[in-house]
């Protein structure tokens, strides 16, 4: 019963089902009171003339044993008459049928001045010989020579001979009229039911035409159904539907090409960063290698060991940032001292910094307690300075200030290193292995992956990080700290 033919067809069945029936009534009613007008009219007059032409009647006699004579002669030149007298008060006086034939001796005077002041018809009156059927009468005042109203003359049309052969003939012919109007009735609910299902499913055989084409053609640009669908108001909000469902289809294709794009121009970036170490190092072993024993220089060595741990720190911050992209890490943020924390990255460039010749300010203005992980923050500063220690030259300076801004803590690593273009701050901006991408025809900004694992890491930490650099003058990474757990 689920499918739509079956819905639709028992639909239509139930449908001209009732309105058979309702109209099946509406015409017997119809027909019964067009029938009760008809005979009542024709037959207005019937007791006038009856009372007029027999000579009791006519001197207004009502209880005389002769009326029952007169009554079988009329009765017998009408046979769907019953003729009955009444009193004034609508008491049954004389009739021609057996006593225990009359069910009601009084009938409802009230109905018959209807009847004599001219009511329209059909006016229905009571039935001696039913007591609960009205059937449609005609009715005439009888009057003494004197002038005194001594009762009525009261006809049933259609009485209960009449009634009995309705009946016969009604039940020889019902069966046919049945039969002819079950088949009319299967034929319109057949021809209905074409109807509608054209209707119906014509909006839905255009959708699945639609979205077969589209099917066929799954790499279009435009994946979206051509037009509005007529129809019911499912069929137009399914189709609705199924465009916005086609439009999020469409723009995760485009952001999986974007993605996909941006992994490859970041693996571009990563193979630049991790070639210039590698050739060092074999070109430092293979220079060691050719030259002669008393010729090789230890030197040589060295420089290709920190070729090697250049290599190695590059390999161990890709793990990091492939961790970090698959949420393998999680933040433990809890109560930091940050002078504490700033204390320990000092102590760990200093060395470094001097033996490069570049200047290290560390300057806190004064103890600040940070909700954060000790542990991400440490790596986030650390990539920080590194970064900045490698392309910061001799002479220059490397500062970290903390700064509070409308109520906000800031922590400002500033250097006066090489600096930065826009479109490699606007590429840092959005830095990550998902988001990472490149004009083409676009030189690879030398972003390296320690400011990756630095966007990464903050996102991790929920805050916020400000870049400002101008090439040849120097680079500002601003990050916001968080200092109670509300506001992060």
């Amino acid at each position: 019963m689920n499918r739509l033919f079956n819905r639709l067809f028992l639909a239509a069945t139930l449908v001209v089902l009732l309105l058979f029936v309702a109209l099946w009534q509406w015409l017997q009613l119809n027909h019964e009171f067009s029938r009760n007008q008809i005979q009542q009219s024709l037959h207005r007059e019937l007791a006038e003339h009856m009372a007029h032409i027999n000579p009791l009647l006519s001197q207004g006699i009502t209880s005389d044993a002769a009326l029952k004579e007169a009554f079988h002669d009329f009765m017998l030149l009408g046979p769907s008459f019953e003729i009955y007298t009444l009193d004034p008060n609508g008491k049954v006086i004389a009739y021609d049928a057996k006593d225990e034939k009359i069910k009601n001796h009084r009938v409802d005077t009230h109905i018959i001045q209807q009847f004599l002041a001219g009511e329209n018809l059909p006016v229905l009156g009571t039935d001696p010989r039913s007591e609960d059927t009205n059937k449609i009468f005609s009715v005439s005042k009888l009057v003494t020579p004197e002038g005194l109203h001594s009762g009525y003359l009261y006809v049933i049309i259609g009485g209960e001979d009449y009634d009995s052969w309705q009946a016969l003939i009604n039940a020889e012919n019902q069966p046919k009229i049945w039969g002819a109007t079950i088949g009319f009735w299967i034929i319109f609910a057949l021809v209905l039911f074409v109807i509608l299902l054209r209707y119906f499913t014509r909006p839905i055989q255009k959708l699945a035409q639609d979205l077969t084409e589209l099917k066929n053609n799954p790499m279009s640009d435009n994946l979206m159904l051509p037009q509005r669908y007529r129809g019911s108001l499912e069929i137009s909000q399914l189709s609705h539907h199924i465009n916005h469902l086609l439009q999020e289809i469409q723009l995760q294709q485009q952001q999986v090409k974007r993605q996909q794009q941006a992994k490859h121009d970041f693996l571009l970036h990563l193979s630049h960063d991790l070639k210039t170490p590698l050739t060092a190092l074999l070109g430092y072993i293979d220079t060691w290698l050719i030259l002669p024993d008393h010729e090789r220089d230890e030197a040589l060595i060295q420089y290709a060991a920190n070729s090697g741990q250049t290599l190695q720190q590059l390999l161990a911050q890709l793990l990091e940032l492939a961790a970090l992209e698959n949420g393998q890490i999680d933040a433990q943020l809890q109560q930091v001292n940050l002078t504490e924390l700033l204390s320990d990255i000092e102590q760990t460039f200093t060395p470094r910094a001097k033996k490069l010749g570049v200047q290290l300010d560390f300057d806190i203005n004064h103890s600040e307690q940070i909700y954060t992980d000790p542990t991400l923050m440490r790596r986030i500063l650390n990539n920080l300075v590194d970064n900045a220690l490698r392309y910061t030259p001799a002479g220059g300076k490397i500062q970290i200030i903390n700064t509070q801004h409308n109520g906000q803590q800031w922590l400002t690593v500033r250097d006066t290193g090489a600096g930065m273009h826009k479109h490699e701050v606007d590429a840092l901006k959005q830095l990550s292995m998902t988001t990472l991408s490149f004009e083409p025809n676009q030189s690879l900004p030398q972003l390296g992956v320690g400011l990756a694992i630095v966007r990464q890491l903050l996102g991790l930490l929920k805050c916020r990080i400000e870049i400002d650099s101008q090439p040849g003058v120097g680079s500002e990474f601003k990050i916001e700290l968080v200092t109670n757990l509300s506001s992060g």
